[in-house]
Order: structure tokens, then C-alpha cells, then sequence
């Protein structure tokens, strides 16, 4: 357990510090330096199902308000779930497999990418592979209320690892598990679910914040199978075909989880069911089924253990070897090179996709740098500079970074994020936005590029007010472009009556 956990926190701490955060971190950056008070009061109407994240968050940054320090609680809890996928490995099988498929975990690039972002998904794979080898000691005899309270306490950090119970049950099924085990864990189970309603109830009452997914697509199943097993084509087919090997073993003695019996159904249920579930109502994204990656290692690991275990029957057999064999049970090589050779192989599979790892530390790898937009603003703004952030959520800029705006007058604002109890931010109505922008002859707006661009056209009407003021009232006088925002100066055409009016200006790059 122990080296996976060291390899993962290594790779975790390499380039942590990027210099900047995009704008789910930066939500995250500025709902955790908020009072108790605050967030509980945003939690009534947005992002309840980040609730206990976020108050987390607070206890962390109350300590050190930096970035660092947001994504350090992701790192911890990768490194954690490295050592209990080990734990799993060496329970179902043996120290070796738990060896190997700890340290795949750790070097595959999309456990690295989340143990970097300073969101909760990191820490519900903790909780998830936690409950899961919590799930493995109840069915060999052990109690289930541990079970119960680690599953239950995860979903409070994300409802969707709800769908961890139906990959258990699957465990279960393919177990042959007997009447007193399928009590024991449907009682825990159940306490699971009932703890779990208040959230959904208050979450399906925020539903509109994921309006903007889509229904996933083939490519999508196949884009999750190659982060599971890792996006270059050589680690990927190499995985893929041990992990099938992996499957001989998916049904063992009556009553006993085999490695294969375990991690089968956590890395397909719970992508498969959310998968379906999103052609009705679109509820998909990659992350939310992060944790169901722990599933993949177990069967990669499993599947090397047989390559082993067939190539130690090829081999002359020793005496001990015959009577094994003469026993009817398989033959099992012990020889440390055996192991040493698995690690080795992971070592390459780490060396070969290290190109990967390595870009993913640049800030450019995510959809936006909102650092790098504040200082672009440090530079560009003065002191009563008015700004009019398009749409509201890029007012994420000056909630995380609001140096680079102090002193600015916000147009469109008629109460802050805090006292609103909002992401970011109450804006004022129609008729104010309009005879606010009435009042200045230029405004600095920090906006998506997308909406500037026509390819995306807002349905909150205050937002549409203000794209077709800055429309038909001002022109461009600069830009400068960092990502998907753009940070644009807008000024009032001055009128010349006697002659025609000139064409508007091309906008000057900065």
C-alpha cells in the first residue's frame, strides 16, 4: 500500500502549483474563503451537492487561502485511494496483484489530472474505494455499519456515488452470496439511500445548472474505457488485454468476491447506468464517475497474475509444483522477479505516457486560465474603470482574483455573492443595466468568447440586454483574447453630422 500511495503523491505534487485556476476551481477558490453563514446560504439555492466539499474547503483555507492549498486535499486523497486499490488487490488476491494495481492507479493520467483540481472528485474515489474494500470485509464476515457510513458520507460529497450500491450488488450476485450477507449489506444499503434524499430532493430543485450537458454518445464510452486504461494506444491494448484475461476469474467458490468479481462491476455499472440514464435526461460527464476507475487496476492486475500463473505451468514444475498439480489447484510462481517484472512494466507504461502527464501540469490544458485573464486586467484597468462582466459567471474573475480589480466600478451588480448567497453575484434588471451603460461613454468587458462571437446566445434576458447594448451603442477599440475570455474595450462612437460616420475601428491587439 505503501508505494503506490508515495508514487501517487509524488506525481500529485509535481506542478501543483500551475500559477492559475480555471473556473470550477475558481468557484471552488472563492465559495471556501466564504463564512459558514455564507455558504450555507448559497447552498439553499446553487451547488448543494458540493455542500460538504465546500465547507471542507473552508476549514482548509482558513489556514493558507491559496491555490495550493485547494488542491492539496485532492492529492491526499488520490494518494489514499492508490494505497486502498492496493488493499483490494492484495485482499482478493495477493500482495503482488494489490502491488500492481496500486501503482497503475497511480500513473494513469486521468487519476494524476483530478488529483490537480481542486474539486471533490478526488476525494469521492477515496470514499468510493474506500466502501468498496469496506464492502469485500463485510461479505468475508466483518460488520456492515462502516460500510454504510463511508458509502453514505461519500454521496454527500457527490450524489452519483449512489451507483456504487448497484455495482455491489452486482459483486454480490456474481458471489452467490447467501441470505445473511444480502441482509446485512441491504440494510446498510438502504440507510445509504435514505440518508441520501434530502439531497437529491433539494439537488433536483438546482437541476438547472447541468442544463448545459448532452447526452452521451459512443464516443463518449470509449473516450472514459481509455482514461480508465490509458489514453496511449500502447498502454491502452496492452491493459485491455490483460484486463480480459482478468475476467476467467470473475466467478469464484460460492459466497467468496473475487478480484474480477469486484472491480468488473465497478468500473462498468456505474458509468453504464448514468450513461443510460443521460439519453432521458442528460446527467453525464466524465468526472462524476471518477471513482469508478478503481475497478480497472483490479482487473489489469488480475488478468497479469494469470499471464503469470500460465507461465509458471509452462515452466518444468519442482516438486512443490507437481504436488500442486497432482492437487488439482493452479500453479503460482513466487519468484520476487515475478513482481519485479510488473513493476518494471508499469515503470515503462510511466516513462511512455509521461509526455501526457507532463502537459497536463500547463494551465493551457484547461478550458480557461482565470489567472492569467486577472493579470491581463491588472495591466488594462484603472482605478473607476467601469466593467461589465458577459455573462455573469465570468464576474468569477474579480471573486477569485479581486486585486486585479480593485477599485473598478461593476456596472451590471446590485448585491455581491456573499450577501446574495450566489455563485457570483445578483446583476440589477433591464431597465437598470440599460440606463447604467446610458451613463458611460466607455466600459471594459470581460466576457466568453463565445457569446462576443455569436456562438452562443444567452436566455437570461439581462444578458441579452447587455449584448445588444454594447452592439448597437458602442464600438471596439481593443481586445486581448486568454483562453475562451476575452477582455475587450468598448467606447461610444464620437457623432460628426456633416459628414458620413466613419466604419467602425478594427480592434486593437494588445
Amino acid at each position: 500500500m505503501g508505494v503506490p500511495a508515495l508514487v501517487m503523491l509524488a506525481l500529485g505534487l509535481w506542478g501543483l502549483d500551475r500559477g492559475g485556476t480555471w473556473r470550477d476551481e475558481a468557484v471552488s477558490l472563492q465559495v471556501g474563503r466564504r463564512t459558514v453563514p455564507q455558504i450555507w446560504h448559497l447552498l439553499h439555492d446553487v451547488d448543494a451537492v458540493h455542500g460538504l466539499y465546500y465547507l471542507l474547503l473552508h476549514a482548509v483555507l482558513a489556514v493558507h487561502p491559496g491555490e495550493v492549498a485547494l488542491r492539496l486535499p485532492s492529492v491526499c486523497a488520490a494518494a489514499g485511494t492508490a494505497a486502498l486499490v492496493a488493499a483490494l488487490g492484495t485482499r482478493l488476491a495477493r500482495p503482488r496483484v494489490g502491488l500492481w494495481a496500486g501503482l497503475l492507479y497511480a500513473v494513469t493520467p486521468m487519476a494524476g489530472h483530478y488529483a490537480q483540481e481542486g474539486r471533490s472528485y478526488a476525494l469521492v474515489a477515496a470514499g468510493a474505494t474506500a466502501a468498496t474494500l469496506l464492502f469485500v470485509r463485510g461479505v468475508g464476515g466483518g460488520t456492515w455499519w462502516p460500510y454504510g457510513l463511508v458509502l453514505g458520507l461519500t454521496c454527500w460529497l457527490h450524489e452519483f456515488a449512489v451507483l456504487l450500491l448497484l455495482a455491489h450488488a452486482g459483486s454480490l450476485a456474481l458471489a452467490r452470496a447467501g441470505r445473511r450477507v444480502w441482509r446485512g449489506w441491504g440494510c446498510a444499503a438502504g440507510a445509504v439511500v435514505l440518508a441520501l434524499v434530502p439531497m437529491v430532493v433539494v439537488s433536483r430543485g438546482q437541476a438547472a445548472q447541468v442544463a448545459w450537458l448532452r447526452a452521451p454518445t459512443a464516443e463518449t464510452a470509449e473516450r472514459l474505457l481509455r482514461g480508465f486504461l490509458g489514453p496511449a494506444d500502447e498502454v491502452f491494448w496492452v491493459c485491455l488485454g490483460l484486463a480480459v484475461v482478468g475476467l476467467a476469474g470473475l466467478v469464484g467458490r460460492r459466497g467468496e468476491v473475487t478480484c474480477a468479481g469486484v472491480g468488473l462491476p465497478v468500473v462498468v455499472v456505474p458509468p453504464v447506468v448514468l450513461m443510460l440514464a443521460s439519453q432521458v435526461s442528460p446527467l453525464y460527464v466524465d468526472r462524476y464517475v471518477l471513482y469508478a476507475l478503481s475497478g480497472a487496476p483490479l482487473l489489469v492486475a488480475g488478468g497479469a497474475e494469470r499471464v503469470a500463473g500460465v507461465v509458471a505451468r509452462l515452466r518444468p514444475a519442482g516438486r512443490r509444483s507437481a504436488d500442486r498439480r497432482r492437487a488439482g489447484a493452479p500453479p503460482v510462481s513466487r519468484s520476487p522477479y515475478v513482481t519485479l517484472t510488473g513493476v518494471l512494466a508499469l515503470a515503462l507504461s510511466l516513462l511512455h505516457q509521461f509526455p501526457l502527464l507532463q502537459k497536463d501540469r500547463d494551465p493551457g490544458r484547461r478550458p480557461d486560465d482565470l489567472a492569467a485573464v486577472s493579470r491581463l486586467a491588472a495591466r488594462r484597468l484603472g482605478p473607476g474603470d467601469p466593467v461589465l462582466y458577459l455573462p455573469v459567471q465570468m464576474r468569477n474573475v474579480a471573486l477569485t482574483y479581486p486585486g486585479a480589480f480593485r477599485g473598478t466600478r461593476d456596472v451590471a451588480l446590485a448585491a455581491g455573492a456573499g450577501e446574495s448567497g450566489t455563485l457570483y453575484g445578483r446583476e440589477a434588471g433591464v431597465a437598470e443595466v440599460r440606463r447604467r451603460l446610458a451613463g458611460v461613454d466607455r466600459v471594459w468587458v470581460v466576457a466568453d468568447r463565445r457569446v462576443l462571437a455569436g456562438r452562443w446566445a444567452p436566455r437570461n434576458a439581462v444578458e441579452r440586454a447587455k449584448a445588444a447594448v454594447l452592439r448597437q451603442e458602442f464600438v471596439v477599440r481593443g481586445e486581448a483574447v486568454r483562453g475562451g475570455v476575452t477582455v475587450r474595450l468598448y467606447v461610444r462612437p464620437v457623432s460628426a453630422p456633416p459628414a458620413p460616420p466613419p466604419p467602425p475601428p478594427r480592434p486593437e491587439r494588445w
